[in-house]
């Protein structure tokens, strides 16, 4: 059995709808995420589930609870059926329902994440997203991707000289990410996220000019 990471096919590709239960905390964030970026919910969750199943370091954290062995990619994982199921060791706590439609492919390859954790697709499922959210690279580079789909290559170019300029002058020496920068403008510029790209972009003449 493996789980081979494909690109994403075309739209014709029919998608399937996975319905994991996932803790009340983390469906808040991915809602919360889904409101800032002014992006469907189901699309946030599609994204978080492809990039888990394509990062190297999530997988690699996940295969300590793979009870049978499976190839992702160019490495092998090995199983143990000694290990308790990660249906058992699952936190508890409150949990709510989430819907996501996902490819074919990305269907598949959950299937086959489920068979290595000796788990439903759905479970399988919902500690994907778990993993990807608590992933900051993951988040950060669907933040990213909002900012580079917002503003043109010029602004975007701007905007990491900007990035860049507060990371060389912090006294804190703290790393200013993706994410915290559209917190900024959410919560400190207010920015209305349907008027993001204008809003960044007088933000950015407004930082030239000074």
């Amino acid at each position: 059995m493996t789980v081979e990471v494909k690109k994403r096919k075309t739209r014709s590709d029919k998608k399937r709808d996975i319905k994991p239960t996932i803790p009340v905390t983390l469906k808040e964030h991915i809602y919360r995420l889904s409101y800032i970026t002014n992006t469907p919910v189901k699309d946030v969750a599609e994204y978080l589930l492809e990039q888990g199943l394509q990062s190297k370091k999530i997988m690699e954290q996940l295969s300590q609870h793979f009870r049978r062995g499976i190839v992702i990619g160019n490495t092998v994982y090995m199983g143990d059926l000694e290990r308790p199921s990660i249906q058992q060791t699952r936190r508890g706590g409150k949990k709510e329902r989430i819907t996501v439609r996902v490819t074919a492919t990305t269907y598949e390859n959950i299937n086959s994440l489920a068979y290595a954790l000796d788990s439903t697709p759905s479970t399988a499922s919902a500690i994907l997203l778990e993993s990807s959210f608590q992933d900051v690279h993951t988040v950060n580079k669907y933040v990213k991707r909002f900012f580079q789909d917002q503003l043109d290559k010029q602004r975007m170019k701007e905007l990491k000289e900007i990035l860049r300029y507060i990371e060389q002058n912090n006294p804190y020496e703290e790393k200013f990410n993706w994410l915290e920068m559209l917190n900024y403008f959410v919560e400190e510029v207010r920015v209305e996220i349907t008027q993001f790209s204008k809003g960044v972009s007088r933000w950015i003449e407004q930082r030239r000019k000074k």
